[in-house]
């Protein structure tokens, strides 16, 4: 092996350099416009790789203009981008409950807080948001009807066997569950 450093970028770093320039410009740009914008040290077909990528995970969406393409961002930030990474995870699995499971098992307890507040009254259209059947205090939440999962409840797992901050691992006492 040798001891030389690699050239290399870390796996990710140019995409998010690309897309960087794209939430910047608020319009949509052609690779010749996002070399422009990050300097010129990047070759344009690299950047137009990148672009391809970017479109082919849903990442950004583009448009003709003249012999090139435009290309302008799906999601709005860095946040918006994590949030689709995760959705796209939780969409490869056939057991999204384990995998969502798992998920929530592993959060802190301010992770697990912060999680139930969206999940209630905090975010708009995630949960307690309109007056509406059954509780008087608005329309079933996400974690609604689940054991555990409600507003009241002290842990995210509590009432699912092997689930929650207080419990040894996701398979104990569930039949058929692989521990963790």
């Amino acid at each position: 092996m040798s001891d030389v450093p690699s050239a290399r970028r870390p796996a990710g770093e140019l995409e998010a350099e690309v897309l960087a320039a794209l939430w910047s410009a608020r319009q949509p740009m052609t690779p010749q416009d996002v070399q422009t914008a990050l300097g010129g040290d990047l070759a344009r077909t690299t950047i137009a790789t990148i672009l391809a990528r970017l479109h082919d995970k849903g990442t950004v969406e583009r448009t003709r203009a003249g012999r090139a393409y435009a290309y302008t961002p799906t999601v709005q930030d860095t946040a918006g981008l994590a949030a689709r990474r995760m959705h796209t995870e939780l969409g490869r699995e056939a057991d999204r409950s384990t995998v969502l499971a798992r998920f929530v098992s592993d959060l802190s307890a301010e992770d697990e807080q912060l999680l139930r507040d969206l999940l209630g009254d905090g975010v708009p259209g995630l949960g307690h948001g309109t007056p509406g059947p059954g509780d008087g205090a608005g329309a079933p939440g996400l974690g609604d009807g689940i054991p555990g999962f409600g507003h009241s409840a002290p842990s995210l797992g509590d009432g699912i066997p092997g689930f929650g901050h207080s419990a040894p691992s996701l398979g104990d006492g569930t039949p058929g569950a692989a521990g963790s």
